[in-house]
């Protein structure tokens, strides 16, 4: 059985990845951060106690800024393989909060780097990089295209990513680096543009509140569904020789036509209720992001399986599902809550 360690288990990647893995059979360990709340909703149906001795799926309280907890980790697990997704990865955050970005971003992945190299064990690394890295960079953009990250978070990236190729050349160290652009589920963070619109919508469509508030509605992004990026993350690590591999559906949309998709198939009226706030404006914008996976469609034999439509109507059925349930809170009395935040 082959054992697999990951950073980030808990968002929205690490739950995809980690059901993958367990149908393949796999041994999965997650890394989880301490809290007084718990954050394992994604994962809650993976888990089975630990004294189940059918029990496949393990988690461990550690953290990427701790080198030396994870080194011991690292070395009492002894994975063959190790997927890095953890990391500060909300970008209009990182201009908020850049240093803790480029600790917890950048050199997180030099900590599990360095944890490899000192206790010496045979693994496949996999580096979760980001179109964001692109930044300025014109479409469409490969592994070939020069970097201009346009964000603190961008930048940390571009840093792991360097690392990455650095601790391969110098010390033989099986490392990948997936540079994916956006993926989207049911599974995202309310705070990322996606969700926050199918959320919205879904919730002005039962009467639960009445506007959404954006930012720069022209930013364009290539958007897949983040199950079918997880595969491409696996297949990476399955090869003979570690490379670096774009992920990407080949197709451009707005943040404006994702909102009017979403509020055209709930027979809303976009204009009515969407207004765009300068709050979540970038100080430094991405104006377009469009990937060329030919190399990974070529070497990996990967397709991306669904559509950005079928991807619009997954996340509006789930989060339609979920308005219902708290609309039947707020006739029952309870309060709902649908206040904008900074995001």
């Amino acid at each position: 059985m082959k054992k697999a360690f990951l950073t980030g288990i808990t968002g929205q990647d690490g739950s995809y990845l980690a059901e993958f893995l367990l149908n393949k059979g796999y041994e999965v360990h997650g890394l989880i951060r301490r809290s007084s709340t718990f954050n394992t909703d994604r994962i809650d149906h993976l888990y089975r106690d630990f004294h189940d001795p059918n029990a496949k799926l393990f988690l461990h309280y550690g953290d990427l800024s701790v080198s030396g907890q994870l080194m011991d980790l690292l070395a009492s697990i002894n994975p063959d393989e190790i997927y890095h997704l953890g990391a500060q990865s909300h970008v209009r955050v990182s201009f908020d909060m850049p240093e803790y970005t480029g600790d917890i971003t950048g050199l997180g992945t030099l900590r599990i780097l360095e944890s490899i190299r000192k206790t010496g064990i045979k693994t496949k690394f996999y580096q979760a990089s980001s179109s964001e890295m692109f930044g300025a960079a014109p479409p469409p953009q490969s592994e070939k295209t020069l970097f201009q990250p346009r964000s603190p978070y961008a930048a940390a990236k571009v840093y792991a990513y360097y690392i990455v190729q650095n601790y391969r050349d110098a010390y033989g160290i099986f490392a990948t680096n997936g540079i994916l652009f956006n993926h989207e589920s049911p599974r995202r963070g309310e705070t990322f543009v996606t969700r926050k619109i199918t959320r919205a919508a879904t919730q002005i469509k039962l009467g639960l509140r009445d506007k959404l508030y954006l930012g720069n509605l022209e930013a364009k992004r290539d958007w897949g569904f983040a199950g079918d990026f997880v595969e491409a993350m696996w297949l990476m690590l399955q090869q003979d020789k570690p490379d670096d591999y774009a992920i990407a559906t080949g197709e451009t949309h707005s943040v404006r036509e994702f909102a009017e998709k979403v509020f055209s198939k709930l027979g809303l009226d976009y204009h009515q209720h969407v207004a765009v706030d300068p709050r979540y404006f970038r100080p430094t914008e991405v104006d377009v992001l469009l990937g060329d996976a030919s190399k990974a469609k070529k070497a990996l034999n990967w397709q991306p399986k669904v559509t950005f439509d079928q991807l619009v109507d997954m996340m509006i059925a789930a989060d339609l599902e979920l308005a219902q349930k708290e609309k039947t809170l707020v006739d029952a009395g309870f309060s709902c809550a649908n206040s904008e935040r900074i995001s």
